[in-house]
């Protein structure tokens, strides 16, 4: 069925007129017989006689078990077994002589050619083992495949011919070593014949074509030009042969047919002219066998797809003619492109990669390079094999010394990372490399040159590795997490994606500073590296984590032109404080306040997408949030968040067991109420209680906090809330910190002016217990200590309607009678109800 309905497309593939068979083409050293005519042998007309036989046996098993072989005896045995060949059809001695002796004439015809020298071409016995080759074969007798003898053998039959010095070296050292036997030119002539007609007699031996992409493909790659040179004329005839041989029929297929495509291509922009031509032709009949092989095996499934691949192969030979099409190779590529296979075209790719390892032929690395960027781009999103490309292109690029070449190659890179479907397999494939990249991986990260439309998409992915390494247990660190890290520092220095960069500020900011926080306290030996992957001591010993993190936030404020918050955080030492367990959230704060003071644009972006945040993640991944956002609360733009976001939240924190929460809820209400303090006044009010608690905390920073917040509630209070105040207030007077100590009694004489007139009475007697502490230290150490308990106790005075000298709030010690005495007489005053002054 598949082959009936594959007649119509069959067809119209062979009335290409390009396609036709020039029965006038003659390959170099050939006549003008069709191909089946060129390897068929000359058989013997009737049976041989029985003594004939008998004599080319004897002569054959006398070589095989005889010791002296020089070149006569080579030569005789090489002929007898040719024409023993001939006489199989007809003599089952033969025959049976022949199957059994296999591996004994395999290992003969070995040592034969080994021993022909590499240098020099002087007598006709490569020929000989060449023709008996292709006689046997022609009675489908297999010397040259099927086990690692015959393997080694057909190596070295195609060292021995392929290796040869060039014809002019050859002729110069007949001129030096004369054997006056045979010409040199016209034995190297009929010799290469007849290794050609060995090479057709294989192929058409095997028309499956198991084994011809493995024949020459070491040569075709070769670095010397003769070498070159004969093999692409070698692959040009067996191409020929097989194209015009009729028996092509199911199951037919090139098991490497990319990688064969690829190598005529690259030999099409040889430098050398006679390669040139060579590979031209041999391209033209492969293309020839692989349209015929696609019409005969394509999925019926796709039928509409591979016509119109056939029209489009038509439409593209129509632009250009022949001539024009082999010499420019990228047009090779538009036209094989349809026809290869998604592994056939990673083949392709990864073959024509070598051709940018060539540093003696430059235009080979140019035609390779135009070769790759042609088949990425016509092939889009048929690739299968991407990791193998991307391992291949990382693998070969310290080899790869032009500069141009090197460009192409990452350019393949670059087309291949902005497929969607392909970003995540070259991301990954390019993550799996050590940290820190060498300069090839740094260069290649910097340089990803990526449609814009693509770049946030690029960015977004590599971005997502990251975070969701977040979710590790804490004391061990994902590898991919640090790759991705540097990975990002690589792109934001080569800035190749900065729309991106500018775009996702926001996510790329946070997702680092919590990267820095899971890195704090981590060493290169608490990072999970794939099996395999070897680190340099070097690396383990300068390098942290935390490093990469903190170099690539730093290159992505240098490249968002944040430059004040850059300068300001080395200034101030916010990044040693984003180091340090303890301080890391005061480092995040610094550099949230400063960017929210430069870039309010930024800084907004930030809230919003802070909002989502605050709730997941492990514990230093909601700090990290919380500290940022709590900051952001000071933006115009902090109206706008439903209240469930800001004071529910910061409610919950108010109560949590770690102290960093609580601080961040009190710094974050502080900010509430001294930038929009009536719309949220009336919420934080029921938060009071909770904020005296913490003035017993041991915490110094949790109590200024609430000191702090406090102060700015104080202008609200009810009278209870007030007394209560008040009271806590007064418990910190015995506070040894003088920070605590001073706020305390600041805050402490701004409650007293709070008091109403009809609530005095009922106060006065908590106010009346803070006299002597603040008598005391009106002798305090410390001069500002000292100054507000003196600003506080005229408040005092002030309330209860005192007159008292000046000398009471003098500092020197011979003042403290008096002031005593004063404090006495009011004091009993007030409990007497006496009115004599003093």
């Amino acid at each position: 069925m598949l082959v009936h309905r594959g007649i119509g497309v069959f067809n119209f593939c062979l009335s290409l007129s390009f396609l036709k068979v020039d029965s006038d083409f003659e390959l170099p050293g050939t006549s003008k017989k069709n191909a089946s005519e060129d390897v068929t042998p000359l058989l013997i007309e009737g049976p041989p006689g029985l003594i004939i036989v008998e004599n080319l046996i004897d002569s054959v098993q006398d070589f095989l078990n005889g010791d002296r072989k020089g070149d006569a005896e080579k030569l005789t045995f090489l002929r007898c077994l040719s024409s023993l060949s001939q006489t199989l059809p007809y003599d089952e001695t033969a025959e049976s002589f022949i199957h059994d002796r296999i591996e004994q004439i395999v290992n003969a015809l070995n040592m034969i050619i080994q021993q022909e020298p590499l240098h020099s071409l002087f007598t006709p016995t490569r020929q000989e083992v060449f023709t008996a080759i292709t006689d046997l074969s022609s009675q489908e007798i297999n010397l040259l495949f099927g086990s690692k003898e015959k393997l080694d053998l057909f190596r070295n039959l195609i060292r021995s011919m392929i290796a040869l010095p060039s014809t002019k070296i050859l002729n110069i050292l007949q001129t030096v070593m004369p054997t006056g036997q045979y010409n040199t030119e016209s034995l190297y002539r009929q010799t290469f014949q007849a290794f050609c007609e060995m090479l057709q007699s294989l192929v058409i031996q095997d028309p499956h074509l198991e084994n011809l992409d493995q024949i020459l493909e070491p040569w075709l790659q070769s670095a010397k030009d003769q070498e070159r040179e004969r093999a692409a004329a070698s692959m040009a005839q067996m191409l020929r042969s097989l194209s015009r041989h009729v028996n092509l029929q199911p199951p037919l297929h090139f098991q490497n047919l990319g990688k064969l495509v690829a190598l005529m291509s690259l030999l099409c922009g040889d430098p050398v002219e006679e390669v040139t031509q060579e590979a031209a032709e041999g391209t033209h009949h492969l293309l020839r066998i692989t349209l015929r092989i696609k019409c005969l095996t394509y999925d019926k499934k796709s039928h509409q797809n591979f016509k119109g691949a056939v029209k489009k192969c038509k439409e593209l030979l129509e632009i250009y003619n022949i001539r024009q099409f082999y010499s420019n190779p990228f047009k090779i590529a538009q036209v094989f492109e349809v026809f290869l296979s998604p592994n056939e075209l990673s083949q392709y790719i990864i073959t024509t990669l070598d051709g940018l390892k060539n540093p003696k032929h430059p235009c080979i690395q140019q035609s390779a390079g135009i070769l790759l960027v042609t088949m990425v781009k016509c092939a889009e999103t048929r690739f299968e094999k991407v990791s193998d490309i991307i391992r291949a292109i990382c693998g070969r690029l310290p080899i790869i010394g032009q500069f141009i070449a090197r460009q192409h190659a990452m350019n393949i890179v670059s087309l291949l990372i902005s497929k969607p479907t392909y970003t995540d397999i070259v991301l990954d494939q390019l993550l799996l490399h050590p940290i820190p990249f060498d300069r090839h991986l740094a260069e290649l990260w910097r340089t990803l040159d990526v449609d814009l439309p693509n770049t946030t998409w690029i960015l977004w992915r590599l971005l997502r590795k990251l975070q969701k390494c977040h979710s590790m247990v804490e004391d061990k660190m994902a590898f991919m997490a640090v790759a991705a890290t540097d990975a990002l520092y690589e792109i934001f220095v080569g800035n190749k994606l900065q729309a991106a960069t500018y775009r996702l500020f926001p996510q790329l900011l946070m997702t680092l500073l919590i990267q820095m926080h899971h890195s704090i306290g981590l060493t290169m030996s608490d990072v999970v590296f794939p099996s395999g992957m070897y680190i340099e001591e070097e690396v383990v010993i300068t390098c942290t984590p935390l490093s990469f993190a903190i170099q690539a936030t730093k290159a992505l404020l240098l490249r968002t032109t944040c430059w004040f918050e850059f300068y300001t955080m080395e200034k101030k030492k916010g990044w040693n404080l984003l180091e340090l367990e303890s301080d890391h959230i005061q480092g995040v704060s610094l550099l949230a306040n400063v960017l929210l003071e430069k870039h309010v644009v930024l800084a907004q972006r930030i809230l919003y997408l802070l909002i989502p945040l605050l709730n997941r993640g492990n514990e230093k991944h909601r700090l990290t949030s919380a500290a940022f956002f709590v900051e952001l609360l000071r933006s115009p733009l902090a109206r706008r968040i439903p209240k469930r976001y800001t004071i529910v939240r910061l409610e919950e924190w108010l109560h949590h067991e770690n102290y960093q929460f609580r601080v961040l809820s009190l710094k974050g209400i502080d900010n509430l109420l001294c930038y929009h303090q009536g719309m949220v006044r009336e919420e934080i009010d029921g938060m009071i209680p909770a904020i005296l608690s913490n003035l017993s905390e041991a915490n110094e920073r949790i109590v200024l906090l609430s000191i702090s917040v406090l102060r700015n509630l104080l202008n609200t209070m009810d009278f209870t809330t007030l007394k209560n105040t008040m009271h806590a207030l007064f418990s910190l007077f015995s506070d040894v910190r003088p920070k605590i100590h001073l706020l305390a009694v600041t805050l402490f004489g701004d409650s007293i002016k709070m008091v109403k007139s009809k609530d005095k009475k009922e106060i006065e007697g908590r106010i009346l217990e803070s006299l002597i502490p603040l008598l005391l230290h009106l002798q305090d150490e410390d001069d500002d200590v000292a100054k507000e308990s003196s600003r506080v106790l005229s408040i005092i005075c002030h309330f209860l309607k005192w007159k008292i000298p000046r000398e009471v709030y003098h500092k020197d010690l011979w003042h403290g009678p008096l002031i005593l005495g004063h404090v006495c007489f009011h004091k009993l005053k007030k409990i007497s109800g006496d009115s004599c002054k003093i």
